[in-house]
């Protein structure tokens, strides 16, 4: 089921009414740098993983911390 241009005002203007005309702006900016925050992240954590493949020798070079409560050798 698409959205038409029906929903969509009508979403709009129940936003209006919940976060007011003065914060709008606020909080499109403020969702905006989180995206852009979100996505830079995300793109240095997928460059690191290339990194740590390119290795070559065939071992994981971080720690891994056992866990007591873990369930995975049961």
């Amino acid at each position: 089921m698409r959205m038409g241009p029906t929903e969509l005002v009508i979403i709009l203007l129940i936003v209006l009414l919940l976060f007011g005309a003065k914060r709008l702006p606020d909080l499109a900016g403020s969702i905006g740098s989180s995206l852009k925050e979100f996505r830079k992240a995300t793109k240095d954590s997928l460059d690191g993983d290339d990194e740590d493949a390119d290795d070559g020798d065939g071992e994981d070079s971080s720690p891994r911390a056992s866990d007591p409560d873990s369930d995975a050798g049961r």
